[in-house]
């Protein structure tokens, strides 16, 4: 079993490579002289941006008020090269009491069921928290706009839409 701990990173990020529609997401994080990239899936990026500012809302304080965190904006591509260790399939996220911090941990298969044999791990401070949950909500969407009909993606091709009985838009 590898074990890839960052407490904390030196930068900690999520990004894409593609172009919309043919995205892969990675996550990624840089520390103590190591770059370690996992592809994830878009929901994931999605879902764990949201439980992160949730939990900030709770359990952050004012550390991670999303107005802090404003300065840390990470714009910055994704390092290369982009080679990902393995494919996130359980994301696990929890908050450390005793230190306020969030641990965010990717495994490539479920703990419960079988031991996982690669895991990375990220120790965030709220506010860098924060500003990863702005960027990962940024990434989710800068995606191909929705139809404003169904709400699915529009394909730079055409779309065909079910709520125009299967005509192409």
């Amino acid at each position: 079993m590898a074990i890839s701990d960052f407490d904390p990173p030196e930068r900690f990020v999520a990004g894409t490579v593609g172009p919309p529609g043919g995205r892969t997401f990675f996550l990624q994080a840089r520390g103590g002289g190591r770059l370690v990239s996992v592809s994830i899936e878009k929901v994931q990026v999605s879902i764990l941006a949201d439980r992160i500012s949730d939990l900030l809302d709770t359990m952050g304080g004012l550390a991670g008020a999303a107005s802090v965190a404003e300065h840390l904006t990470d714009t910055d591509a994704l390092e290369t090269p982009i080679e990902d260790e393995f494919r996130v399939d359980t994301v696990s996220l929890a908050w450390d009491e005793q230190r306020s911090t969030i641990v965010i941990e990717c495994h490539d298969s479920d703990p419960e069921e079988t031991p996982p044999s690669d895991t990375v791990r990220v120790v965030l401070d709220p506010t860098t928290a924060r500003a990863f949950a702005k960027r990962c909500q940024a990434i989710v969407q800068a995606g191909r706009p929705p139809c404003p009909f169904c709400g699915q993606p529009l394909d730079p091709e055409g779309h065909i839409c079910p709520r125009s009985n299967g005509y192409k838009r």
